[in-house]
């Protein structure tokens, strides 16, 4: 090799020099301005959330089961996904609870549909409250296959609530529909006379 060669090979690993450390400020600076950025939209989303309870302060206080609400026609367990102004499958209502998912343990009487909810707050539809039930595939926030969703829609001061609920066997919101529905023809007929 001639020393020129050699002279520049020296000076290019003289040149050369070992990667760049990572910058460790710069990265913590990224992830603390993202866990904030998380962090803000997390609080105003809840402030929505409380909100929307605000503007829904008009509906009433939920009923509560009676003392001795009969024999049970049907029972179902599974999950309760919501309730929403009625017709208007994405406006949830939040008020008293009623926004909150959870377990749900439904009890259908001649006196109405019982709601038992863990870790929520509980609630009673009154027969006569009752309008109708149908199959639906979604309700706010929660979407499934077509009839996969029992949708009991029932009165609630001046305002028409849909209610969805997913059984642990879908198999059984068949019948829950027909049974709801029936009462609800019950009723209407009787005051109709």
């Amino acid at each position: 090799m001639t020393p020129f060669i050699q002279l520049a090979a020296g000076a290019a690993a003289a040149e050369r020099k070992s990667a760049e450390v990572t910058d460790w400020a710069a990265r913590i600076g990224w992830v603390v301005g993202l866990l904030l950025f998380i962090a803000l939209v997390y609080w105003l989303m809840r402030q929505g959330w409380k909100w929307r309870a605000v503007l829904q302060s008009d509906v009433p206080v939920l009923p509560t089961a009676p003392e001795a609400p009969g024999e049970a026609k049907l029972s179902m367990s599974g999950r309760y996904h919501g309730s929403t102004t009625a017709g208007q499958w994405l406006d949830r209502i939040v008020a008293h609870g009623l926004g909150t998912r959870s377990r749900a343990e439904l009890v259908l009487t001649d006196a109405g549909l019982d709601v038992v909810r863990p870790g929520a707050a509980d609630f009673f539809v009154p027969a006569g409250q009752l309008r109708e039930a149908r199959l639906d595939k979604g309700i706010a926030g929660k979407v499934l296959a077509e009839g996969g969703l029992l949708v009991v829609t029932w009165q609630h001061g001046d305002k028409l609530i849909d209610s969805g609920f997913r059984s642990d066997r879908a198999a059984e919101h068949t019948a829950w529909v027909e049974a709801i529905n029936s009462m609800t023809r019950i009723s209407t007929e009787g005051t109709a006379r």
